[in-house]
């Protein structure tokens, strides 16, 4: 169409027409045009995350401010609208030439330019995706009350890993990356890192049997092995612990699923067991009576189930009692607090009422051949002292035969 323009009068015309149109369109009207589709999208985006991403959203506006990605975008419109006038005007005055040589270059200008905006988009799309998610696993994880903490965690790392995957893989596929000889290298370079860091892999995937299995949760008083305290923080490699001492734990998670866990926050109650022994010429059932009355007396020991105790066994001194009550809720200050006011109050009461609580006695006697033996050595050894007092007080060896 442009090249039916034969004189040369009416090619300076539309030549001129394309400028007019082109500046017109390109510093008039694309600038407004850009910067209503930026408040378009911008409120259609807020209403699709529901105030979700904000923090991510805000990070990439700080990196990249909205007027300066506003600014390049317009004039990457501006340059393709004028490449556009360029080949047309080259079209209009016949230099097909010129526009069949450059036409490859610009060709993979473009290209190379829409695989780059295209996976500058698809990372700032993953960016916040991931803080969404976060952000939508935290709410899940409010509004129930069998995800836990350790839970939400993994969740959301999963999440954001296999969001973050997805993209890189995507980016990879856009540029033209053979991704199948990229996951074969992936594959042995798995298999020398798994050899490389078996302890590694063992404690992440503990990590993830604990998320699931959930033996303890993030502030239970737990012992694993031979270490006690509270759960503080529980990750993928490792779970924290601090101790009663104030001393920070950390054990990997392969380590806590290969030994036993006591969890004494489970069941929101823990009985505790204690032994008293009282004299063999003391009546047992009065004991216990006086001991279960103590007991029920004591604030930080739970009236339901009740506490009782029972004779339990022949000591080597005394019989033993067995107090047997719980704490609820249970805590080391509450066990700590209930057993030393129980010794203390157990111990009067049985004072007041002539409950003895004997100590340990140990009877000895010889057998009838070491008995002479030793009533021959005691009368020799009388023998040399009164000896020796009549001498005036000289050694029964010193003396003359």
């Amino acid at each position: 169409m442009l090249g039916s323009v034969a004189s040369t009068e009416a090619r300076l015309a539309v030549t001129a027409g394309i400028l007019l149109a082109t500046l017109a369109v390109g510093w008039l009207l694309l600038p407004r045009a850009v910067r209503a589709g930026e408040r378009v999208a911008t409120g259609w985006v807020e209403r699709f995350l529901d105030g979700r991403g904000e923090s991510s959203i805000e990070t990439m506006r700080e990196a990249v401010p909205v007027s300066f990605a506003l600014r390049l975008l317009v004039g990457l419109l501006q340059l393709a609208l004028f490449a556009l006038a360029a080949v047309a005007i080259l079209a209009l005055w016949g230099r097909f030439a010129v526009v069949v040589a450059v036409l490859p270059v610009a060709e993979n200008m473009l290209t190379v330019g829409a695989q780059a905006l295209l996976s500058a988009l698809l990372l700032g799309a993953a960016y916040v995706a991931s803080d969404v998610l976060e952000e939508y696993v935290e709410d899940l994880s409010a509004d129930s009350d069998r995800i836990t903490a350790h839970q939400e965690q993994l969740l959301s790392r999963i999440m954001q890993v296999g969001v973050l995957v997805i993209a890189g893989i995507t980016v990879l596929g856009i540029w033209g990356v053979n991704l199948g000889g990229l996951l074969v290298g992936a594959g042995f370079l798995g298999i020398v890192l798994g050899m490389a860091a078996r302890q590694t892999l063992g404690s992440l995937i503990a990590g993830f049997v604990l998320m699931f299995a959930r033996p303890f949760e993030i502030g239970d008083w737990v012992e694993i092995g031979d270490e006690e305290g509270f759960v503080t923080e529980i990750t993928i490699m490792n779970t924290h612990m601090r101790n009663f001492d104030g001393e920070y734990v950390v054990v990997p998670n392969d380590l806590v699923t290969n030994q036993a866990i006591t969890n004494r926050s489970r069941e929101g109650r823990l009985r505790i067991h204690m032994e008293v022994g009282i004299g063999y010429d003391d009546d047992p059932d009065e004991a216990s009576e006086i001991a279960e009355e103590v007991l029920t007396e004591i604030d930080t020991i739970a009236n339901n189930p009740k506490p009782y105790v029972i004779p339990s066994g022949f000591g080597d001194s005394a019989i033993l009692l067995d107090l047997r009550f719980w704490i609820e809720p249970p805590t080391p200050q509450a066990r700590w607090r209930s057993k030393a006011t129980a010794v203390e109050m157990i111990q009067d009461r049985f004072a007041d009422a002539g409950i003895s609580i004997p100590y340990p006695q140990r009877t000895v006697s010889y057998p009838p051949e070491t008995a002479e033996a030793a009533e021959t050595v005691e009368r020799v050894e009388r023998f040399d002292e009164e000896a020796d007092e009549r001498s005036g007080g000289g050694r029964a060896s010193d003396r003359p035969t």
